[in-house]
């Protein structure tokens, strides 16, 4: 009993949780009917019919009608559950295949896409509406199972102790019956003893008793007789009497209780089935067309599905389409008009020459020549004689990379081409200007010949200047900024980082998770900052391999202190420092969005897509630390970083930003750990 009492209180208390965790209003409850009221007449038919003979096994027969309907209702919900898990589970995976296809290049994007992809958010909150009203169902037949099984325990408990009270007192009068035949039977042969009447073949004399005799023996069986008949009479009387006390009524109470408690748990669990499909009906209909006005005076903010359907502007993504491509159009082609060929052209004869005025403010005639377009001819104090060339290019300094426009990069890179080698920085000097050319012709600037790099001073392990502002700041400026001012895809320091790890950190346990000294990362920080590593010279040094003791580089243990730790914790500081992510904040969603997808190879390929979104130099870091990552993975043996290790650890360094959320910290993980495993995938060997 107490198991079933148990069972009810939990199934109302979770349709309380239900209707408490209900986003949606539900409908005020309706005033239940008073019970009728039974007649005194009524109620002495009931009483006479139960407290009868057949009034156990009638109550019996009626418990297990209740227990027969409590189970096949709970058979209805648990298919209706697995119905409506099927069909969630299958929008879902519609939604999210659907989602997959919209985002491919090669389907239609614009409003049409946002406004599939609201439609695809739409039945996603159906879904799960749905889920949850499938394990509403579940846990309900899962009540009403146990509900059943305690009931049918109940019931053969008083099927044995009543049927068995009922049986004992049937006995009891069968063997009183039989007492009171053999009673009855002796004496009337004692009557007839007494009186002499003699019935022929039925009495008769045996042996050589006389008649006293023989109505002496007959006296005395007819006085056993009745004592016995006697015994068995009041055995009965006492057992009927303890059946229709105590046992009767006791076992009716119990079974009429076991029915009420079943049919009321049945009862409930059904109103409860009607309020859990209002709630499914009123949430789909509020995620179809959810209500503007709320009850607390908020304006809903979500759009019904005829409004998204309504915001596509096929103009608008056309046109959109269409200018996509303004850049790829090209000029206007040159005018089309006909030229003779000079063979069969008549020949002219040619006009008198020019001669030259003997004043020196007089131009010159243009005279063909080899130089570019970036330089002009210098004159000499002697007119007709060319003294060298000058090249307009700017003085090879610290303004020199800030000079170039970022949207002409240098002719050797273009998008999603970049290996890793980084192109030749022209020579620093006092200027551009090239010397003269031997006599007889204009010869090339010999900076076009052979870049020399000049000698690097080492620079000093302890900065001067700590209280000053950053001469050339790296911390905190962004990778386009630094891809204008340095002339480099991949930062210096980014490069510099890798080749200490590569070179020192490979075989160090915990590297990227252990923490490396903070003097030491802010000192390092310091000299970046001002310059004393990140000038275009140790570019120029660090990709062409030359070996200038005078160098700064990490090449040497000396220049980071001989702490790997804090080499990788100062590459940590330089991206958390970045005011846009690597993966930039432009793309978060859409990272986050891929991380979420269950199969691998569709986040893989999704991944992949996003990445070549990238800007130049983002795709450019990102591919060298990749590699750079793949190569510490593979000692994971020694360094115990493994693929995922790793991810953990810059996950959020490399993904997340100030707008990044503390719950998609795993995703984040996940992005990079598929990028990682799939590194060759990602980054081909043609980039």
């Amino acid at each position: 009993m107490s198991d079933t009492e148990d069972a009810m209180a939990d199934g109302a208390r979770s349709s309380n949780d239900l209707r408490a965790e209900s986003p949606v209003p539900m409908p005020p409850p309706q005033e239940q009917a008073p019970p009728p009221v039974d007649d005194e007449e009524t109620r002495a038919r009931l009483d006479k019919v139960m407290q009868s003979d057949i009034g156990i096994a009638t109550l019996l027969n009626r418990l297990k009608q209740s227990i027969a309907s409590a189970r096949d209702f709970s058979t209805f919900l648990r298919k209706r559950s697995s119905l409506e898990e099927e069909h969630a589970q299958g929008l879902k995976k519609l939604c999210r295949a659907t989602n997959e296809l919209v985002r491919r290049p090669e389907h239609r994007q614009g409003t049409y896409a946002s406004s599939h992809d609201e439609t695809t958010r739409i039945h996603d909150r159906m879904a799960e509406n749905g889920m949850a009203f499938a394990m509403s169902l579940h846990q309900m037949s899962d009540e009403l199972q146990d509900l059943a099984s305690s009931m049918e325990r109940g019931r053969k408990h008083w099927k044995q102790s009543g049927l068995n009270a009922e049986k004992r007192v049937q006995d009891s009068e069968a063997i009183m019956e039989k007492a009171k035949s053999k009673y009855d039977s002796l004496a009337e042969q004692y009557d007839r003893a007494r009186t002499g009447d003699r019935q022929s073949g039925r009495f008769g004399l045996k042996g050589t008793k006389s008649a006293a005799q023989q109505e002496e023996d007959l006296h005395k069986k007819v006085q056993a007789a009745d004592s016995d008949y006697m015994s068995k009479v009041q055995t009965a009387q006492s057992q009927r009497q303890e059946l229709v006390s105590t046992l009767r009524p006791q076992a009716v109470r119990a079974l009429h209780d076991l029915i009420y408690e079943c049919d009321s748990g049945l009862s409930q669990q059904l109103q409860k089935f009607a309020m859990l499909n209002e709630r499914l009906l009123l949430g789909n209909g509020l995620c179809v067309s959810p209500l503007k006005n709320q009850a607390n005076g908020v304006v809903s903010q979500n759009k019904s599905l005829r409004e998204v359907a309504q915001q596509v502007d096929n103009e608008k993504d056309f046109k959109d389409y269409i200018l996509s491509f303004s850049g790829k159009a090209g000029s206007r082609p040159s005018e089309i008009k006909y030229e003779k060929h000079p063979a069969l052209s008549t020949p002219k004869q040619a006009p008198p020459p020019v001669l030259p005025q003997p004043s020196f403010a007089q131009s010159q005639p243009s005279l063909p020549s080899p130089v570019g377009p970036n330089q002009s001819y210098t004159q000499s104090s002697q007119p007709g004689q060319v003294t060298g060339v000058t090249s307009s290019y700017p003085p090879r300094d610290q303004s020199y990379a800030a000079s170039q426009p970022y949207s002409q990069p240098p002719p050797a890179q273009s998008p999603r081409q970049f290996s890793g080698q980084y192109p030749p920085v022209p020579p620093s000097g006092p200027s551009h200007q090239d010397q003269t050319v031997m006599s007889g012709g204009i010869g090339r600037p010999n900076g076009f010949h052979q870049q020399t790099p000049p000698p690097v001073s080492q620079p000093p392990m302890q900065s001067r200047n700590d209280h000053l502002p950053p001469l050339n700041p790296v911390f905190g400026v962004s990778l386009e900024e630094l891809f204008r001012r340095d002339q480099s895809a991949v930062p210096m320091i980014v490069y510099q980082c890798i080749q200490a790890v590569d070179s020192f950190g490979l075989d160090v346990e915990g590297i990227y998770r252990t923490s490396g000294s903070s003097p030491n990362i802010q000192q390092m920080k310091q000299m970046f900052d001002n310059g004393q590593f990140s000038r275009p010279e140790m570019l120029y040094i660090c990709v062409n391999n030359l070996a200038d003791p005078q160098a700064p580089d990490f090449r040497n243990p000396a220049s980071f202190f001989h702490d790997v730790n804090s080499v990788t914790g100062l590459l940590k500081l330089f991206f958390r420092s970045l005011p846009d992510p690597l993966l930039t904040s432009r793309h978060y969603s859409e990272f986050i969005s891929a991380a979420r997808l269950e199969d691998d190879i569709v986040r893989r390929d999704t991944l992949h897509a996003i990445v070549n979104a990238l800007p130049d130099p983002n795709y450019a870091t990102l591919r060298v630390m990749m590699l750079h990552l793949w190569r510490v993975q593979e000692r994971s043996e020694r360094n115990r970083m493994t693929v995922s290790n790793l991810a953990i650890c810059l996950g959020p360094t490399l993904v997340g930003g100030a707008g990044a959320r503390m719950e998609d910290t795993g995703f984040q993980s996940r992005v990079v750990e598929t990028v990682l495993s799939n590194t060759f995938q990602i980054f081909d060997d043609d980039d």
